[in-house]
């Protein structure tokens, strides 16, 4: 067996018998980098010595019995937007291109406590605004299953870098689905957990209501054991939740006799790729088949939750942004006359296209006159849809979907239509709005030789009902094989 091809817990688990070593590790993630990163560019920096130094520091401390983690010696990468001490941290935007944070994000600081090996920084969507990575100042990363195609967004390199090899998990942050599509789109699980229940110190926030950090991975197994790591109350974050029960490895059970599965009608209607439908609704089969029960119901709001949606993360990223001025940090034009137009050319100069247009959108909804007509309104509906889900959750244990209404859409497609790209959110959003937990699960692959993705969201606070429903899906579904990625230069391929 290839090292690259064991999971996060399964290489931890030969590092600990002491068949492989943490360094071995390292050095094969770094030969899988330096074979496919020109064409994937799933990584904006990586750091090659520090990672085979704390590779080594981590060996001597696990043959020491000093680190009993499920994750130790684990190569892991960070998307951009989440602080590591020492290491550029720059949101893929030219405004932060030399920012070098002076400590680490909570979350990145849990994974080090358990033995993790950070690799580098992955790409992203400036600012995690997008679906697709292909807003990032250094350009676009492509799936790993097609080149011609994009990773998903706004989390896409720390997705394919994780289907590629490049890394055997990653942290991602999930402001409206970035955690979840990009999985999706890339054949690996991805999962947002209950808002409040990963810290968000250190996440340089986009959507402060919204924003979560979660893990992308291989497998369930390796979902459940990256969330427990990182899952703890933080006093730095005013929202962290004091969560009595984290074991949610303890939901690895392959068992769902008598689990209720609803199936949103609404999530099956006009837009939805028909080998998509096909694909999902054959998860539920082999649900059901092991015993869970399943029913359609009505979820109503749902055209609602975009607008929605929009409305309330671009009124936040306009309020957030503000601090990126060119006076305390980050880039600052080199040309300019007075304050104000200092101010204006940074600005102008360091965000790109799509971060100014949810600033503009954002600072329109929150201007007088129009607060009240936009912004509140949203709120309200953000509360009408909660308000729905709570209902559906009265009833149903865990409500089965699609990730997104397509697979992976051509690089430069959704570029040329930004409302097409916002509209690819439709089935993930909720969650945010609602702070609900969801996962993303490969469920097969389409004609175009694509990955398709099964969601699945429970309850607040009711990650192990997902968990144990996506691991008994699992279960039944078998191996899920990624792309060919052995010798990029032969093994990738185009859309004809």
């Amino acid at each position: 067996m290839d090292i690259l091809d064991f999971t996060a817990v399964g290489l931890a688990d030969e590092i600990k018998k002491g068949e492989v070593s943490a360094q071995e590790a390292v050095e094969a993630v770094f030969s899988r980098i330096d074979n496919c990163e020109d064409e994937l560019n799933c990584y904006i920096s990586f750091d090659r010595m520090e990672a085979v130094k704390r590779a080594q520091q981590v060996q001597k401390a696990i043959e020491a019995g000093e680190i009993h983690s499920s994750l130790a010696g684990v190569p892991v990468a960070i998307k951009d937007n989440i602080c590591t001490k020492g290491m550029k941290t720059t949101c893929a935007s030219k405004i932060l291109q030399n920012f070098v944070p002076t400590y680490s994000a909570h979350a990145v600081k849990c994974l080090e406590e358990a033995g993790a090996v950070i690799i580098g920084k992955t790409n992203m969507d400036e600012f995690a605004m997008g679906s697709t990575t292909e807003t990032s100042f250094t350009g676009p990363t492509k799936n790993p299953w097609n080149t011609a195609c994009v990773p998903g967004g706004s989390s896409g390199g720390s997705a394919a870098a994780v289907a590629a090899g490049e890394c055997y998990y990653a942290l991602g942050s999930d402001t409206g689905g970035s955690i979840r599509q990009p999985a999706g789109y890339c054949g690996i699980v991805g999962m947002k957990p209950t808002y409040s229940t990963v810290s968000r110190y250190g996440l340089i926030a986009y959507g402060s209501s919204l924003d979560q950090i979660g893990p992308l991975c291989k497998d369930v197994t390796d979902c459940a054991n990256i969330l427990e790591v990182i899952t703890s109350y933080d006093e730095k974050d005013s929202t962290s939740a004091r969560r009595k029960d984290a074991s949610f490895t303890e939901a690895l059970v392959d068992d769902v006799k008598g689990m209720r599965i609803g199936i949103p009608k609404e999530y099956f209607g006009k837009g939805l790729e028909p080998e998509i439908s096909a694909a999902v609704l054959k998860a539920a089969a082999l649900l059901e088949e092991k015993g869970a029960i399943i029913e359609e119901f009505n979820l109503t709001l749902t055209d609602y939750a975009i607008p929605a949606y929009y409305t309330i993360a671009s009124a936040e990223a306009s309020s957030n942004l503000e601090r990126f001025d060119g006076i305390k940090y980050g880039y600052r034009t080199e040309v300019y006359e007075g304050l104000h137009n200092m101010y204006k050319k940074t600005r102008s100069e360091g965000f790109g296209g799509e971060v100014k247009r949810r600033i503009m959108l954002g600072s329109f909804v929150l201007s007088s006159g129009y607060y009240d007509a936009y912004y509140l309104k949203a709120l309200r509906v953000k509360a009408l849809i909660k308000q729905e889900f709570d209902k559906a959750f009265s009833k149903y244990d865990v409500i089965l979907g699609p990730v997104a209404p397509q697979t992976a859409p051509k690089l430069g497609e959704s570029l040329t239509e930004p409302l097409k790209m916002y509209l690819g959110d439709i089935y993930t959003i909720s969650a945010n709005l609602t702070g609900i937990p969801g996962i993303s699960v490969p469920c097969g692959i389409d004609s175009k030789g694509l990955p398709i993705g099964l969601q699945l969201l429970g309850d607040c606070f009711r990650e192990k009902n997902i968990i144990r429903t996506a691991y008994a899906y699992e279960q039944a579904r078998g191996k899920f094989a990624g792309p060919d990625v052995s010798g990029c230069e032969h093994s990738l391929y185009e859309v004809e």
